[in-house]
């Protein structure tokens, strides 16, 4: 395509999006013009590396209307007469009519600020989420009546209702999601073809293998504790609750220590919960961490896990990108059969999988993977090749670079 594309996000920069702010840096690298149209400020304190080296300048929209009502006044007054204003003002109020509430007003007065301070330049929009950026984005592609596209990925997908998706993949030009999973559901939504699949892949040259190899513990020594890490936002979905009461069920003579790397509203929670079972002491919540120290994390821990699960609300996770950065560290994955969790880990080949919810599993998984080095040590490798050979960043973000009008890439062997 000629011309710039806008990336419409909830949020910009954040920890936890490393996937989106990759995605954006290689396609710059390859050649995209891109603007970044950002609903909500940042509220992390710090900022992964990828994020200093992305040259898209970041355009922040209102992200409560009453707080710049001047901006959206404007917006409204400069485009209220235009060729786009009446059908997606029309589509606005039908949306409205099934969602009443303050979000969707919301969702309009951002699109008109975006349509209106649209660089001259941008001839498409693209939305990272299909709930609100893609509903700001579409009304704002019908007001300057330019094309639209979206990437879905796993709570917009699974927390929306359907007549929302149905209509926003019938509207849009193009869209993709980063699961077989997610394809196999949205497309019961979308015209044919409308969906394709575009895994998000793991640049490898930010988590190169480790230097050294890891000490081969195996729990009885208290001076010298297996290491065990997760890494995820402290949300329901993710399940650490869940895997903390599996910790609390580890026989009373095996020395390990436990690792949990991300923030959230739950965070407080989970360091109750681990209070309640009588770990808290081996049990450390550093929080939210930029992506050098989540890397030294990998490095010094001996085993992953994560315990997802589907929220009361219906969210789950897709693919978290956290299993791929642990398998690129050789790190022995445990997680569960959810979702597409099973698109890059095969039981007993590259990790252990367990179903959701199965804590007395889990404690029997973990217990074998803490005794276990030399097992740790196979599926750790199995899983660095895995990610190697099939979920590189390079040849994931092909098939996306190509829809947005880029030249393919020349062929390389990827896994050289």
């Amino acid at each position: 395509m000629s011309g710039a594309v806008a990336f419409v996000l909830k949020g910009y920069p954040r920890l936890s999006e490393t996937f989106i702010a990759q995605e954006i840096r290689a396609l710059e690298k390859r050649g995209l013009d891109i603007r970044l149209y950002s609903l909500r400020h940042p509220t992390d304190r710090a900022r992964h590396p990828v994020h200093e080296e992305i040259n898209a300048p970041v355009v922040y929209l209102p992200e409560y209307l009453h707080h710049e009502p001047a901006r959206v006044l404007r917006a409204w007054r400069a485009l209220r007469h235009s060729p786009g204003y009446l059908a997606a003002r029309r589509g606005w109020r039908r949306d409205f009519a099934r969602d009443r509430t303050r979000n969707r007003i919301r969702r309009f007065g951002q699109a008109l600020v975006l349509a209106h301070e649209l660089a001259p330049d941008i001839t498409h929009l693209h939305a990272h989420f299909l709930h609100t950026p893609a509903s700001v984005t579409r009304y704002a592609a019908q007001l300057r009546g330019h094309p639209w596209s979206c990437s879905a990925h796993a709570k917009d997908i699974w927390t929306s209702e359907r007549w929302d998706i149905s209509e926003k993949l019938a509207d849009c030009a193009w869209a993709v999601t980063c699961t077989k999973a997610n394809l196999e559901h949205l497309s019961t939504m979308a015209p044919p073809e409308r969906v394709q699949l575009a895994y998000h892949g793991l640049d490898l040259a930010r988590f190169p293998p480790p230097d050294t190899a890891r000490a081969e513990r195996d729990g009885t020594d208290s001076g010298d504790p297996v290491v065990i890490l997760s890494v995820g936002r402290a949300v329901e979905k993710k399940g650490h609750d869940d895997l903390l009461a599996a910790l609390a069920r580890l026989p009373q003579n095996l020395h390990w220590r436990f690792e949990h790397v991300g923030g959230g509203p739950l965070q407080g929670r989970l360091e109750e919960i681990a209070q309640r079972h009588g770990i808290a002491a081996r049990c450390t919540f550093p929080g939210a961490q930029a992506q050098e120290a989540v890397r030294a994390a990998y490095r010094r821990a001996d085993l992953f896990a994560l315990m997802s699960r589907e929220a009361v609300d219906g969210d789950r996770d897709g693919l978290p990108n956290v299993l791929m950065e642990a398998q690129s560290q050789g790190l022995a994955v445990l997680a569960t059969s959810i979702s597409a969790i099973p698109e890059l880990i095969a039981h007993e080949n590259n990790g252990l999988l367990i179903a959701p919810r199965d804590i007395d599993a889990a404690a029997r998984a973990l217990e074998r993977l803490i005794s276990d080095a030399p097992l740790r040590g196979r599926l750790g490798a199995a899983g660095q090749e895995i990610v190697r050979h099939k979920f590189a960043l390079d040849p994931c973000i092909e098939g996306l670079a190509v829809r947005f009008g880029l030249a393919p890439a020349p062929t390389t062997d990827q896994a050289g």
